[in-house]
């Protein structure tokens, strides 16, 4: 059976991996990949990093698959009302 010019998996990975990096998105994401599939986990402050980590791995060669395991888990705001003022009222 042969899959014509399809990358091996270790050379898909380091290629997803490099299109991650270049995304900007400066958020913490792992890539795995087997038989054409990445799956990519990780946790985002924000949607539009989602967006632009799937498009950058579905750009890679020879993907077959992408499945998105990633959290979106925002920042918490502090507001200024809700801290501690380390004092007695």
């Amino acid at each position: 059976m042969s899959f014509g010019n399809r990358p091996n998996d270790k050379a898909l990975l380091k290629d997803v991996n490099k299109r991650l990096s270049r995304t900007g998105t400066q958020t913490k994401v792992t890539a795995a990949v087997s038989g054409g599939t990445i799956t990519l986990s990780g946790a985002l402050q924000y949607e539009h990093q989602r967006r632009a980590i799937i498009r950058a791995a579905n750009q890679a060669s020879g993907v077959r698959n992408v499945v998105d395991q990633m959290t979106l888990q925002p920042k918490k705001r502090v507001d200024a009302d809700s801290r501690p003022s380390g004092g007695r009222s």
